[in-house]
């Protein structure tokens, strides 16, 4: 039996869009328990001058939210997944994956209405290796430059520092209701989004039984499915966040299809495989793809020995 007076206390970074994540996840809980809000700063929001991968890379939006849980200080951690490096964390557990966002990217431009109509020499930002391998890759005319700070930091910037774009994640502009900034949704057949993009991750610890019961009511099993294979093959391929691999995964009708691609950090090679099969098996479609790709040369891009 659930207690209906559980005390959840939720950890979370303390960015706007961090706050409506841990809210959107409260509001879910508010039948079950009583969610309260804890939040927390991580390394990446503490130093916000400087590229994501100098900082440390991997973990740098999430381990001190992990710390604050295998504290006991906070009793669920919510992480946007793609930020949630693969590598597990002895104590905890992903609990829940509750029904997935958009998980594209788009093009934001107060110049131009197309992506593909940017002239040569445009400048486009991004803080995201994927993105500009991706971009290069389609356009190696374009300068790709570093931009850092929140979505409204970024959106300032596109004006203050006279860019001709920036690429952004769907979802997150969605969720601060600022949609309207959107001037194209780009094509997935040629932008793959990170692996867990537009998903939320809530993680507890793996002995916290009474957490657990409730926060797995939250839990959405075509989005876990699709997720665990994506988080698969980034796991396979020794990659995390700051490196230039996308994947997309859907699952329908109990079948799982599974697009995954590795650039080198300038764009000039790309490697894309596609994988299908039973969506119980998700995580042996992420390897198996993971292992297509690095037979065909995605380990000497990624610098993987």
């Amino acid at each position: 039996m659930i207690a209906m007076a559980l005390l959840v206390r939720i950890g979370t970074r303390s960015s706007r869009l961090a706050l409506w994540q841990a809210n959107h996840v409260a509001s879910l809980l508010e039948p079950y328990a009583s969610p309260t809000i804890v939040e927390i700063q991580t390394a990446g929001d503490q130093v916000r001058d400087v590229p994501l991968p100098q900082i440390g890379g991997e973990g740098v939006f999430t381990k001190e939210i992990q710390r604050a849980l295998t504290e006991f200080k906070v009793d669920v951690a919510v992480h946007s997944l793609k930020d949630l490096p693969t590598v597990h964390v002895a104590g905890i557990v992903l609990a829940a994956v509750p029904p997935r966002g958009p998980s594209g990217d788009v093009f934001v431009s107060h110049r131009h209405d197309r992506f593909d109509s940017l002239p040569k020499g445009a400048v486009v930002a991004t803080s995201s290796l994927r993105r500009r391998a991706q971009i290069l890759n389609r356009r190696p005319d374009l300068q790709v430059v570093d931009i850092r700070g929140n979505v409204e930091t970024r959106l300032r910037k596109l004006d203050s520092e006279n860019l001709d774009g920036l690429i952004l994640a769907q979802a997150g502009l969605e969720r601060l209701e600022l949609d309207e900034e959107i001037t194209e949704v780009l094509d997935p057949s040629w932008m793959l989004p990170a692996v867990g993009q537009g998903a939320l991750g809530l993680e507890c610890r793996f002995d916290d039984e009474e957490t657990l019961e409730v926060i797995r009511l939250l839990d959405d099993p075509e989005t876990h499915e699709a997720v665990a294979a994506e988080r698969a093959f980034l796991r396979t391929l020794q990659g995390g966040c700051q490196v230039p691999i996308g994947a997309s995964a859907k699952v329908k009708d109990e079948r799982l299809n599974l697009r995954g691609v590795v650039l080198d950090g300038h764009g000039k090679r790309r490697i894309e495989g596609r994988i299908n099969g039973a969506a119980d098996t998700a995580e042996e479609l992420g390897r198996q793809l993971a292992h297509d790709l690095i037979a065909r040369g995605a380990a000497e891009l990624l610098g993987v020995k």
